[in-house]
């Protein structure tokens, strides 16, 4: 019996706790107790003035803690009311019944507050950028907001605000709005953190974002976001000033994309930024960008004026001292097939690492070896470039175009100079040589097309592009197609560079039927002063880059030349020639009605005994100081010169072999000896002129009946010798 009621009165007692937890935690006690009490200690802090209406003690079971807790009390802070919905204060019950009551926390549930609460809530904030962003820039949005207040002894100890944002309308900058902006927030004495942020910034949309602000130190704010973009070229527009700065903003016309943005920024006491780091990783769905005064490559005759990439995954990290980018999609140039390519970009202070691999179907010219691949056939390109500080090494490159292929490792090249090359390979349907740089220089190989090498060697260059090369050099060709289709065989070249020039050549080649090629130089390393020597039994394919050499056919050629430096002294020397279809000569006959002498230029040619040049080059100017060609049809004598902007001057006498032949015969005693009594009569001849830039040369002509005393005596020196 004694256990049933012992039983019993433990039920009782569980439930009735029960039922007063229930009760604490619901409905609560209704007191007016303690409201005078509550008003008088709040008012102590003289800036929030409280007036409580009936006060419920109640129960807060997460925290297991008593508290007092009132509706709709009036609060005023600095005489703005605050709209509060619910006020909840947990208090030390130890000194409930103590003349100093102490408040442990305060629990404040906010009305929703309208924008323009929000601006008279800003009245008692100090000027500053966010105020007047809060008063002039948000047109729109709800706050729905709690804060709970913590003190200790008294005083304000800590704080917490939580809450969230809707609809937030507002105007960032000029014709740039922020609209259906909606957030949750959570804030202390020493962070903030901002939630579940979604909203637009015109064709920007952002989802899934979070902001977090640490106040300790400073300010560090780490963000995460994700962004949904569809920029074309009038919105894009609205953002010219923003981004003002940015060197290549205005080449965007179009990009459409999805992105998840990571953003670190750290502050210091005075708000200057300290170091930030920005992370992008996404998806570039179709996207436009236009080259703006791209110069024209001699490689690709196609003139690019926009790139444009479509389906291209791509992530980026930016911090002050390195930047990297990692692409990889497809890409088009000027909107045409749209084609793979991966590019890895990184920048760490000034030093550059960049790896390419990208297919191209557009055309590519290669002047140094003669290669041309046609527009349309897809090519691979892959390299790797370093950049540290002056030098830039190339450290791969791989080209392959069907069977051919251009394979290149470790070309350095430091402030414009070459420094040195570990190898490269090619093959191309006329080329198969590799080049090896070790101790000395090798290039060897069964074919090289030097059709265009003429070319590319009369191009001006920076005389000190190659001056840091210093080393032994061997060349083995089996085949070598020269210039004006000729064939050289068996080429080879021992030799030795300083400085990036020759002063030492020993080679031999045969260009067929007994025709050979002999280059030799020397160099005298006290006086510095190199000899160059040249014999050719051909010798078109080394004059093709002259204007003045067009239409030659057959002799043979001799040059000398004495280097010195920058500066040079030459002879050029041409046995039994012919010139046919000359533009120059053509014109010069034409003009001067020299009809017979002009067919003959156009049909068979006009046979040459002999021509010589005497010339003088330094860097800005090659003297022609003289030019004589003879021949039993026609002779000439002139000289000028011709600047290095390409401006040519050619001043000279032009008279057919039987006018000169008769002249020469009524001078006493050696006109006897020269020249047989028989030659026909008349005296004829013409002077003329040549001037102009490359292309554009004007000649204008003169008949003359007496020949210049210099002129003769040539012809009569130059006779003496021949007999």
């Amino acid at each position: 019996m004694i256990k049933k009621i012992i039983s019993n009165f433990f039920l009782f007692s569980f439930l009735l706790i029960i039922l007063v937890l229930t009760l604490l935690s619901t409905v609560g006690i209704e007191t007016d107790r303690f409201n005078k009490l509550i008003s008088n200690k709040v008012d102590q802090s003289k800036d929030i003035k409280l007036e409580l209406k009936t006060i419920n003690f109640k129960l807060d079971l997460k925290e297991l803690s008593l508290f007092l807790e009132t509706q709709q009390p009036k609060i005023n802070y600095r005489n703005i009311l605050i709209p509060t919905q619910n006020v909840r204060v947990y208090i030390d019950f130890s000194t409930l019944m103590k003349a100093d009551l102490k408040i442990e926390k305060i629990n404040l549930v906010l009305d929703t507050i309208d924008i323009n609460q929000l601006n008279i809530l800003s009245r008692f904030i100090k000027p500053s950028n966010f105020k007047n962003f809060l008063n002039n820039k948000i047109t729109g949005g709800k706050l729905i907001s709690e804060i709970d207040i913590f003190f200790n002894n008294g005083s304000v100890n800590n704080y917490i605000i939580k809450g969230d944002v809707k609809n937030l309308e507002a105007n960032i900058f000029k014709n740039i709005n922020l609209s259906r902006l909606n957030f949750s927030f959570f804030a202390d004495n020493e962070d903030i953190l901002i939630k579940n942020i979604f909203g637009n910034l015109d064709n920007i949309k952002v989802t899934e974002g979070d902001i977090k602000l640490n106040l300790e130190k400073g300010i560090k704010l780490d963000s995460n976001f994700n962004t949904t973009i569809k920029l074309d070229d009038e919105i894009l527009g609205k953002y010219t000033k923003l981004f003002n700065n940015f060197k290549y903003y205005k080449s965007i016309k179009f990009l459409k994309g999805n992105f998840r943005n990571n953003i670190f920024v750290e502050l210091d006491d005075t708000y200057k930024v300290r170091n930030y780091d920005y992370r992008l990783f996404g998806k570039i769905e179709k996207s436009k960008l236009q080259i703006p005064n791209i110069k024209k490559s001699t490689l690709f005759s196609q003139e690019i004026k926009e790139i444009n990439l479509s389906n291209t995954e791509i992530q980026s990290n930016l911090s002050p001292k390195n930047f990297k980018i990692i692409g990889e999609g497809k890409y088009s140039l000027n909107n045409f097939d749209f084609l793979d390519f991966q590019i890895e970009n990184k920048l760490k202070g000034k030093d550059l690492n960049l790896n390419a691999n990208i297919d191209y179907n557009g055309d590519l010219t290669i002047d140094f070896i003669n290669y041309v691949k046609k527009k349309n056939n897809t090519a691979n390109i892959s390299f790797e470039l370093e950049k540290k500080k002056d030098l830039i090494n190339l450290k791969q490159l791989d080209y392959k175009e069907k069977d051919d292929f251009i394979k290149l490792n470790d070309l350095k090249i430091e402030k414009n100079n070459f420094i040195s090359l570990k190898n490269l390979q090619i093959k191309s349907p006329n080329n198969n040589f590799s080049i090896e740089w070790n101790k000395k220089i090798s290039i060897k190989g069964t074919k090289f097309d030097a059709s265009n090498l003429p070319k590319f060697l009369s191009k001006k260059n920076n005389k000190d592009t190659f001056n840091k090369i210093n080393k032994n050099i061997e060349i083995d060709f089996k085949n070598i197609k020269a210039p004006v289709s000729e064939k050289l065989k068996n080429f080879r070249l021992i030799g030795e560079i300083q400085k990036g020039k020759f002063v030492k050549i020993s080679s031999k080649g045969d260009f067929g039927a007994n025709n050979f090629i002999d280059i030799t130089m020397k160099t005298d390393k006290k006086t510095n002063k190199s000899f160059l020597e040249i014999y050719s039994d051909l010798p078109r394919p080394l004059l093709t880059e002259y204007n003045f050499f067009k239409g030659l056919s057959g002799g043979k050629l001799f040059y000398t030349s004495l280097i010195e430096g920058s500066k040079s002294n030459s002879k050029l020397k041409i046995e039994k020639f012919k010139v046919i279809n000359a533009p120059g000569v053509i014109q010069i006959l034409s003009l001067a009605d020299l009809g017979g002498l002009a067919d003959l230029a156009e049909g068979e040619g006009l046979s040459f005994d002999l021509l010589e040049i005497s010339m003088e080059k330094d860097e800005n100017l090659l003297k022609l100081n003289e030019i004589l060609a003879l021949g039993p049809s026609i002779s000439v004598l002139m000289e000028g010169y011709q600047d290095k902007d390409g401006l040519t001057s050619l001043k000279g006498t032009l008279v057919p072999a039987k006018t000169l032949n008769k002249m020469i015969s009524k001078i006493p005693v050696i006109g006897n000896i020269v020249i047989p009594k028989e030659v026909g009569e008349g005296l004829f001849g013409i002077s003329f002129k040549m001037k102009g830039p490359k292309g554009k040369i004007k000649t204008t002509i003169n008949p003359i009946r007496t020949l210049t005393p210099r002129f003769i005596q040539k012809i009569i020196d130059r006779n003496k010798i021949t007999k």
